[in-house]
């Protein structure tokens, strides 16, 4: 593992192949939850979805830790049930939610509402009475450069990327999107206190690159830049 700081903003961290940084990834926030659960007796943990944290998501739940007192929840969330082959939800229960981390306790963003709106304003009732800030937060990052569901064609982009915002969730849309999303806002984002970006491939880290070149106003660097510490950038071939 090579890690080398390139920004004031974020660390990079680059390993051999996908499974060393899928064990060193869960190693770093493995660590961070214990540390939670030793001061005050409970954790919080915000993953997101998609194919890329299978290997991750595998390799944290295999660590003993005190999974009883950690809560799981979501970056982002599709507005689809958990039934649907698109719902985040569905990826984290088949992958994370496995071995010891059966344990823990999850928190997902979608449950049925007449509109999306009414689906945000619920979770935000819910996710109220989870510990704050979160103590550890892995996004992932698509090529357009958004992260969580802050894409870069959703309406109203500057209310998502405020870090002021008092909401915890957000509705989104977006054309690139597919479907309504729900989406953690950037001030919960940033105010974690681990921050890691989990991303693979030669695509993905042009995509980063070009995201944080001269120039570029992608959500990914919008996130980075607001972030008070540095996001520490977790990448493999």
């Amino acid at each position: 593992m090579a890690r080398e700081q390139l920004s004031g903003a974020y660390h990079w961290n680059s390993f051999a192949d996908r499974q060393e940084l899928a064990a060193a990834l869960a190693g770093h926030v493995a660590a961070r939850l214990t540390k939670a659960v030793t001061e005050r007796g409970t954790a919080l943990l915000a993953v997101s979805g998609g194919t890329t944290p299978a290997k991750f998501f595998a390799a944290l739940s295999r660590i003993p830790i005190a999974w009883d007192k950690v809560t799981v929840t979501l970056v982002d969330e599709r507005f689809v049930p958990a039934s649907s082959p698109r719902s985040n939800a569905r990826l984290v229960a088949a992958n994370l939610l496995q071995n010891a981390a059966t344990a823990a306790r999850f928190v997902p963003l979608y449950h049925e509402a007449a509109s999306i709106e009414d689906a945000a304003l619920s979770d935000n009732e819910a996710l109220r009475s989870l510990p704050c800030p979160l103590d550890a937060v892995v996004l992932g990052m698509g090529g357009d450069g958004h992260t969580a569901s802050f894409f870069p064609d959703a309406d109203d982009l500057a209310r998502l990327l405020d870090p002021s915002s008092q909401r915890i969730v957000l509705p989104v849309h977006a054309a690139s999107a597919g479907e309504p999303r729900l989406t953690l806002s950037m001030a919960r984002i940033i105010g974690a206190g681990f921050i890691a970006l989990h991303i693979e491939g030669a695509e993905k880290r042009s995509a980063f690159d070009s995201a944080m070149g001269s120039g570029a106003r992608k959500p990914i660097r919008a996130v980075i830049e607001a972030a008070p510490r540095a996001v520490e950038v977790f990448w493999a071939p």
